[in-house]
């Protein structure tokens, strides 16, 4: 389980390689990292997330997920027999991405860390509140996709996962500028 507590600031580095600072366009002479901030602000409003997972034989493994950002750690759940839990049960090494699909604009996200299942009822419901908060009538109307998941997760049916950040990546793209940042923890 992770550690509790203030979350850990990263180091902040633009990776020059993969931004528009070696590819000059109008603007690309001002370009910096993105703060860890504005990436927290996006981890938290994203709704669909993809995590990646790798199989016993080496593939991955990769499948949207809902997930929640709450105190530093990016928390994620899934059936115990699902493909993900049984790679993670194996391999707790995985990445978490979400973002956009535009090529012009968007900030994608990438986090990469392992998945520790959470067992301290206090943090499973401290998550499941922001679950609540954050999908709102897909947890709590009974006609939500999610409907159950809080009690699934309070029984077992459902394992949540908690992946502390152990370096994260950002992708920004703002009217042909583009940005690569990496934050390391």
């Amino acid at each position: 389980m992770p550690e509790r507590g203030p979350a850990k600031q990263p180091t902040t580095e633009l990776d020059a390689r993969y931004s528009s600072a070696l590819n000059p366009r109008p603007g690309a002479a001002d370009v910096t990292a993105t703060e860890w901030e504005e990436a927290q602000r996006k981890l938290g409003a994203a709704e669909i997330f993809w995590v990646s997972t790798v199989r016993p034989d080496g593939r991955l493994h990769v499948t949207p997920v809902i997930a929640a950002w709450h105190d530093g750690v990016l928390y994620f759940s899934t059936g115990p027999g699902e493909q993900k839990a049984r790679n993670l049960a194996r391999h707790r090494h995985c990445a978490l991405t979400t973002g956009g699909n535009s090529l012009g604009e968007g900030l994608d996200l990438v986090v990469v860390g392992e998945a520790e299942p959470v067992a301290d009822p206090a943090v499973l419901e401290q998550v499941i509140a922001a679950y609540e908060a954050k999908y709102g009538a897909h947890i709590t109307s009974p006609e939500g996709t999610f409907h159950g998941i809080g009690d699934a997760l309070r029984t077992g049916d459902a394992v949540l996962f908690a992946v502390v950040p152990d370096t994260a990546y950002g992708f920004g793209r703002h009217d042909g500028v583009y940005t690569h940042t990496r934050w390391v923890f």
